[in-house]
């Protein structure tokens, strides 16, 4: 589809004798026409920009937008404003279909456009709207397969899920797929929130949101997404993809931290359900754990592979009291203690204090829990449990 728009693009360009550009309703570039002008101020800051990283910026947006360009049926014609970068006036044709705009063409304001000229443009930016929608339609109906593919209980629901998504995907479902969990997914609107278009995650194949309580004791929204591999053993566009939707997640600074996690990869749609447990036990995993980074693989998260699969909120009961807000200071004491493998000296050194408040620190670590702290499988069951306790936050 997107050898369509190019073609349409071109198009639109031969008929107004200038170089368009085609973006969608959210300013994020779909297709360019070739600039071969020597003109420098053709290729101004905005317009440089959209090229070279596909998307406007928010400023720009505003500026473009107060035109009227989202309810316009007709050519906008927009004056240039070097302050914002825009050193030319614009032409925009609003790419609509059943009423809604759905994308823009835009190129250089030029006086030498005619009428007729600028109705056989629209005409193309019209069938350039109807593609849009036909694919927004599809993208949606993936989201909501796909939703109802991770929430459903085995059986027929499952089931008819799978073959929904399959349906949807059309070839794609063959294909190689990872999914990501970014947890949480716009957690400062989340009655509101949406998964973006597949058009804006490169490789993704289908995107929906599962609202809070959806993933068993995680009361945050998460956002799901399919994406799509050109090998089993390379998981890049995964992470790339994982990347790419924490930096639009949009959630206030004082939410808490998203973060993205990504499962191994699957062959055929009866795996996804498992592999969108691993996704999520990854993404809870790089919350509980930052050195994991913004992005964890399942494959690199090491111990909470095992402990993602503990109930939520379970707590041993010998380490329940040193999990009280009061005691957070020995909970950490005790957390360094063990990740330094029980050397002294050297959990002394992480914490910052001197080895024998470390001792006293441990003694009462001990007279909280009732563990002996020289004891392997004492250590390694309050290790488990602190580490559990992360996943939980």
């Amino acid at each position: 589809m997107r050898g369509d728009y190019q073609e349409l693009v071109d198009e639109v360009s031969a008929l107004l004798g200038a170089p368009a550009t085609l973006e969608d309703r959210d300013f994020r570039l779909i297709a360019f026409g070739a600039h071969d002008s020597e003109d420098d101020t053709v290729m101004d800051p905005v317009r440089t920009r959209s090229i070279l990283t596909r998307r406007s910026t928010a400023e720009v947006r505003a500026w473009f937008e107060r035109f009227g360009i989202a309810r316009a049926t007709g050519p906008v014609h927009i004056p240039a404003a070097t302050d914002a970068g825009v050193f030319r006036p614009r032409l925009c044709l609003p790419a609509r279909h059943g009423g809604v705009v759905h994308g823009y063409v835009w190129l250089l304001d030029s006086a030498g456009h005619t009428a007729a000229q600028l109705a056989a443009a629209m005409e193309v930016a019209a069938r350039i709207g109807a593609l849009l929608a036909a694919e927004s339609r599809a993208g949606a109906d993936a989201g909501r397969a796909l939703a109802a593919l991770l929430t459903a209980r085995p059986g027929r629901g499952r089931d008819g899920a799978r073959e929904e998504l399959r349906a949807a995907l059309g070839p794609d479902a063959d294909e190689v797929h990872a999914l990501v969990c970014v947890l949480p997914w716009r957690s400062d609107d989340a009655a509101g929130a949406e998964a973006p278009g597949p058009r804006t995650v490169p490789g993704a194949a289908a995107l929906c949101v599962l609202p809070p309580g959806d993933i068993e004791g995680i009361p945050l929204p998460a956002l799901a997404a399919l994406v799509r591999l050109r090998s089993a053993s390379v998981t890049a566009p995964a992470v790339s993809a994982a990347g790419r939707l924490l930096e639009g997640n949009g959630a206030k600074p004082a939410a808490p931290a998203a973060r993205a996690g990504v499962s191994a990869p699957r062959h055929g749609l009866d795996a996804l359900p498992g592999a969108w447990h691993e996704a999520v036990a990854a993404a809870r995993a790089a919350r509980a754990q930052p050195r994991l980074g913004p992005v964890a693989e399942w494959g690199a998260i090491g111990p909470y592979r095992t402990l993602a699969t503990l109930p939520a909120g379970a707590v041993d009961p010998a380490v329940r009291p040193l999990l009280e807000a009061a005691h957070a200071e020995l909970a950490r004491t005790a957390e360094v203690f063990l990740d330094c493998a029980g050397q002294a000296g050297r959990a002394a050194g992480e914490l910052r204090i001197h080895r024998q408040t470390l001792y006293y620190r441990l003694s009462r670590i001990e007279g909280l829990t009732g563990l002996d702290l020289d004891d392997g499988e004492d250590r390694l069951l309050l290790h488990m449990a602190l580490k559990a306790a992360r996943l939980g936050d």
